[in-house]
């Protein structure tokens, strides 16, 4: 059965497990959401569960989201594909809290990585620059060419100064490590992309 679960990464901690062995873990603030929508194959081609997570302001909110809320104003909706088998339990407006999980379960958690602006290729790409000893003075973080050949244009591709982050990160087989209902409060091993405050995706490996 798939779960699944939106929350908020808060911080980055330490847990002590009964052994003793400390793990470096993320605190995650998980959940509830409430199913809004059920999509069924027979009717919409595929088989899925529409979920709001956080409180919205209505002012805030565009009218075709809103006409996709039913129970509440929600801050985000999401769709989360499901097996046919797991469509039997479940409705519209049925809570999903973070008890679903249990500690010792992989899951697998989509966030939007932290924003680092215009960068050059040193930091972006990890290009060593230009040696000073080598007739240059201040080329020390350059790119270096980037033609080459008869070629009159920039190939496709070429590695250079941009923006660098905020893209859609996925970590696979990451591991729960303690549930904690009544704060809606989930410790997961590692580190996992984004900034405190940012919405995580998590699902069931």
């Amino acid at each position: 059965m798939t779960k699944f679960i939106l929350g908020t990464k808060e911080n980055m901690t330490e847990y002590f497990e009964q052994d003793g062995q400390v793990v470096p873990v993320t605190v995650v603030s998980a959940g509830p959401v409430t199913i809004t929508r059920v999509f069924e194959k027979s009717k919409d081609g595929y088989d899925s569960v529409q979920v709001g997570f956080g409180s919205g302001k209505k002012h805030k909110i565009s009218k075709a989201h809103l006409g996709q809320m039913r129970g509440g104003l929600y801050k985000v909706l999401k769709e989360f594909r499901l097996k046919t088998a797991d469509q039997n339990d479940r409705k519209v407006g049925d809570i999903i809290d973070v008890s679903v999980f249990a500690p010792g379960d992989k899951i697998k958690i989509s966030s939007i990585s932290k924003g680092k602006g215009f960068q050059g290729v040193v930091k972006r790409h990890g290009f060593h620059g230009g040696p000073r000893t080598h007739g240059q003075k201040h080329s020390e973080r350059e790119p270096g060419s980037i033609g080459g050949g008869l070629r009159t244009r920039v190939p496709a591709g070429m590695r250079m100064a941009g923006r660098m982050g905020s893209g859609r990160i996925t970590q696979k087989n990451l591991k729960v490590v303690f549930i904690d209902k009544e704060n809606n409060l989930m410790l997961v091993k590692g580190a996992v992309a984004g900034r405190r405050g940012s919405l995580v995706e998590i699902v069931s490996r």
